[in-house]
């Protein structure tokens, strides 16, 4: 009887140690600690995320930082791409230009004095040199080519801007910088007035200045780096898609045809 007694002590002694001894070596968690467990290594993923892609940057977004950068002798940009004053108005109807649109001045008129309504284009020059200017716009208000057909031009940070008869025989320079001769017609602070001409109204590529004798734009930067584009309103229903500076080593053709828009990068 004694003996039966103490083997099933033992039996049970063994038992009790072979136990102690899998749940030692085979934890289980309870499903409340697995949840704190996938948490933490939530947080440690986020964070390696975090770490990998860094912050966006969005200082892009805002077109008064955007500088657009000339390649190959080419800069293009489409003219809704910058900051302007609540006179300016986006749209889009009719044919003929590209983009989100065309810009088009819907304020009073400002026929003497620049300075009003101004919006401006920080162009990144790569290669200096001697840039022509043209703009594709058109008449939005009327019937009549020589009225609501302009807009104030300046580059007052170039080393010079100027304008030029087609044969090369006639220079012009803006009025108040002290170069002459000046153009006749309407002038002031280191601005043209530049105008497109034409009884068709549509969208089309010119931008002369000199009244009764068109004057084709020229802007010389000298030294590689960033300048200051400015236009002023002047004319209401004056509608304005898109403009290009090329140098010699692009023709107009090639310069007004290009699709290929000037990148954006942000000061």
């Amino acid at each position: 009887m004694k003996r039966l007694i103490l083997s099933h002590i033992l039996i049970i002694f063994l038992v009790v140690i072979s136990t102690y001894s899998c749940s030692e070596d085979a934890y289980m968690p309870t499903d409340a600690e697995e949840e704190v467990m996938e948490e933490e290594s939530e947080t440690e993923d986020d964070a390696s995320t975090d770490e990998e892609t860094g912050t966006e940057d969005t200082t892009c977004s805002d077109p008064s930082n955007y500088i657009f950068s000339e390649k190959d002798g080419l800069v293009l940009v489409e003219f809704e791409n910058a900051e302007f004053s609540a006179d300016w108005a986006l749209k889009s109807d009719g044919d003929g230009h590209s983009g989100a649109g065309y810009m088009v001045w819907e304020g009073q008129q400002h026929l003497s004095i620049p300075g009003n309504g101004t919006a401006t284009f920080k162009i990144n020059i790569t290669n200096p040199g001697t840039y022509q200017f043209l703009w594709n716009s058109a008449v939005k208000t009327g019937d009549n080519g020589t009225d609501h057909n302009d807009t104030w031009l300046r580059f007052n940070d170039a080393q010079d801007f100027y304008a030029q008869n087609t044969d090369g025989t006639s220079t012009v320079y803006p009025k108040g910088i002290d170069k002459t001769p000046n153009p006749e017609g309407a002038s002031a602070d280191g601005w043209f007035k530049i105008y497109r001409s034409g009884n068709n109204l549509d969208f089309k590529w010119q931008a002369s200045t000199f009244d009764n004798n068109p004057h084709n734009i020229f802007v010389q930067f000298d030294s590689a780096g960033t300048y200051l584009m400015e236009i002023s309103a002047r004319s209401s229903g004056h509608g304005i898609d898109k403009f290009v500076l090329f140098n010699d080593s692009v023709t107009q053709a090639n310069a007004i045809s290009s699709n290929e828009e000037s990148v954006i990068s942000c000061d």
